[in-house]
């Protein structure tokens, strides 16, 4: 099902079995999968891929050639920068037909720089921003900038992503 004044580029794919919020626009060859659902006036960027049953919420922007894979919860006012991949199985292999989903989850108002990876099974706390190249293999409390591979914590932040400590 799409809302109202959704805008999607000719070139992407959107199953028929998404949902898309009110206002979305979707970009060159972007892939959206079967029951995701990704909520009002959110930016999906070129050759970003959304798998089966991820969840966006409002007013998200996800940037150029971001992967999301099933598992993944995103909240409402997110950041997703360019090139950020998550996983969803801690034991990848081509031949595991019995393997566990992990799922992730990037809560209100946190952005993830450039490039990062985060592991499955993790949370991203509100308001909380990850620095560009870094992956995430723990937990990200709210309100806190990490960075780094693995990331590590590097300063507490108000909701506007400034320093506070």
């Amino acid at each position: 099902m799409i809302g109202e004044e959704v805008f999607i580029h000719e070139s992407s794919f959107v199953d028929e079995r998404a949902l898309i919020g009110s206002g979305t626009k979707i970009w060159v060859n972007a892939q959206i999968r079967e029951e995701a659902t990704i909520g009002e006036e959110c930016i999906i960027g070129k050759d970003v891929y959304i798998d089966k049953g991820v969840s966006i919420g409002d007013r998200c922007k996800i940037q150029n050639g971001a992967s999301i894979y099933n598992g993944v919860e995103i909240g409402d006012d997110v950041f997703i920068g360019p090139g950020v991949v998550f996983t969803n199985d801690l034991y990848p292999r081509a031949f595991n037909q019995d393997w566990e989903l992990l799922r992730t989850e990037v809560m209100k108002g946190s952005s993830i720089g450039a490039n990062s990876t985060v592991i499955c099974g993790n949370r991203i706390g509100e308001y909380s921003m990850v620095g560009a190249g870094s992956v995430i293999t723990k937990n990200v409390p709210d309100l806190t900038l990490v960075a780094g591979n693995p990331a590590l914590i590097i300063s507490k932040l108000d909701e506007f992503g400034r320093k506070v400590t």
